[in-house]
């Protein structure tokens, strides 16, 4: 009998999450593994964060362990070349003859990097295309009005794809997650981008005790295979960004991170929110997908029913992330 294999995609490209911005500050610099790769993250000292190949490409000393920010420049623990975030090698401390090579390009591998929304976001593409598309601004994450963040973290098994799936996997609302109905959707897609939006009723128990039949909405903009916003109505308005990061082809790092309008602490309404966060990343939410997507496999062939969402045509928008294009046997057929 043939090996299964979970998951036949690639690591797809795209901009995804590699740290809260307020966790790097100017001088830190941290070790990474993403796609299926050793990096390094640093900010220098005029705040600008760059994330780099781990390995020095002089003699292969790991950048994340001993390098130190010097100014705008991260130093190798082992030569002390001097690397900027763009990865050109801009000092050599000891060298007589500057290597030419330095001089018209970067010799350290490097990764386009942004912040945006409280985020510092790198792009990866295995073929090292520069970005092809920009990360979307979420005003409620960087404006006043809105509450600190909350953010939630897990790591399993998966890979974005099958995470970005589920929101069109309508009938699994019910029985993963309680809802009294199998939620209406309605999906737009426009290139990279992907907007959607579904509406059902959702039974809540309240902080007072009281149990309430309420109309809910969610709607959602996927930028790509690494950023998606999600806004929910209901009881209570929350925006909730959703950052899933390739840590190798099966595995990832899934992080949501909350914001909700600025309300009194211990009133009626922070404990309806309070409760709708840990709804959505409780059993009733995504801690009842997790173990699903922890064991389950990747079937390029679902043998699907007409209840089950749009779950083909949402494979082939998502298949546009990979490189090449189709690279790792996505189902393309016609619903």
């Amino acid at each position: 009998m043939p090996q299964i294999v979970r998951f036949p995609m690639d690591i797809p490209f795209g901009w995804f999450f590699v740290s809260y911005s307020d966790e790097l500050a100017p001088g830190d610099v941290k070790s990474l593994h993403y796609f299926g790769r050793d990096l390094v993250l640093f900010r220098n000292h005029s705040g600008v964060a760059g994330v780099l190949d781990a390995y020095c490409p002089h003699m292969g000393a790991h950048l994340g362990h001993g390098g130190v920010v010097e100014g705008d420049v991260l130093r190798c623990p082992f030569h002390s070349w001097a690397f900027r975030p763009d990865g050109f090698c801009v000092d050599i401390p000891y060298a007589k003859a500057f290597p030419p090579i330095c001089k018209r390009e970067p010799i350290a591998g490097r990764y386009p990097v942004t912040e945006a929304n409280g985020v510092i976001w790198a792009w990866y593409h295995p073929n090292d295309i520069a970005p092809l598309y920009d990360v979307l601004t979420v005003a409620e994450f960087t404006e006043p009005g809105w509450a600190p963040q909350t953010r939630r973290e897990w790591r399993f098994r998966s890979n974005p794809q099958e995470i970005a799936e589920n929101g069109v996997d309508f009938a699994h609302f019910q029985y993963v997650h309680r809802m009294d109905a199998v939620p209406e959707g309605e999906a737009r897609y426009d290139g990279h981008i992907r907007r959607s939006e579904a509406n059902g009723v959702r039974t809540m128990t309240l902080p007072t005790g009281e149990t309430k039949i309420l109309n809910s909405s969610v709607t959602t903009v996927q930028n790509g295979a690494g950023q998606k916003t999600t806004h929910l109505t209901g009881l209570v308005t929350l925006a909730l960004q959703v950052l899933v990061t390739p840590i190798e082809a099966d595995e990832c790092e899934l992080r949501f991170c909350f914001t909700h309008p600025v309300v009194e602490p211990g009133s009626f309404e922070d404990k309806a929110i309070q409760a709708a966060i840990a709804s959505t990343t409780g059993q009733t939410g995504v801690e009842g997908d997790i173990p699903i997507w922890d064991k389950k496999i990747h079937r390029a062939r679902p043998l699907l029913c007409d209840g089950d969402g749009p779950i083909l045509r949402f494979r082939r928008y998502f298949e546009q992330f990979y490189a090449p294009p189709g690279g790792g046997a996505q189902m393309v057929a016609a619903e």
